[in-house]
């Protein structure tokens, strides 16, 4: 899918285990089941993963964390750090899970705590599902629990794109711990943001699938030496054209060099 390109060409996907995910359907006012309403209830919808509660524990996700089943069956989403795929079968009220891959990278332990949580749940079996009119929550039969909530895709302008990973178009990697680095283009040109230590603004003119970046002013603070190499390669994009794709809520940059940036919008 054209859409994944950039991403998966950044990232190693290795296979995991099967994930058979059941749905069935509450019977409140205002909720729908998978088998009654169908999967048009579920599919095309990037639903965003707000929390999961485990044993009465709830986690909050982090930035990023998300499903998607699309109209075809194939499934897309983020765990909280690593990127998944699946292709999903229906049967009546449920969902089935097929193989699953992916992506391997390491992310802060706040992130791959959660991460472990939501594999775990999404793979507890049979799950129970109520779809609201802008919400999903999956749960198991011991009650634990994911909830979702319907998102609107990102336009380019105007929002707060939240780097996550860098790579160089074969292995990614997130940001180090610390870095909060965003990119927000405006529709007068403009691009402002935060590279990890300092700020930055500079001319952006999109066009045709490229954003070309102008020459970066920035600020002049002096950051912990991690934060200065993720500043240094976010840098490298400006002064040149880079490819972009916009995939709901997931923005991809590819330089001329194979440097490859990830983002996802802040919610």
């Amino acid at each position: 899918m054209d859409r994944q390109r950039l991403t998966l060409s950044a990232l190693t996907l290795t296979t995991l285990t099967v994930f058979p995910l059941a749905v069935a359907c509450g019977n409140e006012t205002g909720s729908t089941s998978v088998g009654a309403g169908p999967r048009s209830s579920v599919t095309g919808v990037h639903w965003s993963v707000d929390s999961v509660t485990v044993n009465g524990t709830s986690r909050q996700a982090p930035t990023g964390a998300h499903v998607e089943i699309g109209d075809d069956g194939r499934v897309q989403g983020n765990y909280g750090c690593n990127h998944f795929y699946a292709n999903a079968t229906f049967k009546g009220d449920r969902i089935d899970l097929g193989d699953t891959e992916t992506t391997e990278m390491a992310c802060e332990e706040g992130a791959m705590k959660f991460e472990d949580t939501l594999a775990r749940t999404l793979a507890d079996g049979s799950l129970k599902t109520d779809v609201g009119r802008n919400s999903l929550t999956l749960t198991t039969d011991d009650g634990d629990r994911v909830h979702l909530t319907k998102e609107q895709d990102a336009p380019l302008h105007g929002t707060k794109w939240t780097i996550t990973a860098l790579g160089d178009g074969t292995v990614a990697e997130s940001l180090p711990k610390g870095a909060k680095a965003y990119l927000v283009l405006d529709k007068n040109g403009r691009v402002t943001g935060r590279l990890g230590c300092n700020d930055v603004t500079s001319k952006a003119t999109v066009r045709d699938g490229h954003i070309t970046l102008g020459t970066p002013a920035t600020t002049r603070m002096m950051c912990d030496r991690s934060l200065m190499d993720t500043e240094k390669t976010l840098l490298s994009l400006f002064k040149s054209t880079v490819t972009y794709e916009l995939d709901h809520r997931t923005l991809a940059l590819t330089s001329t060099n194979g440097t490859t940036v990830t983002a996802v919008a802040e919610r």
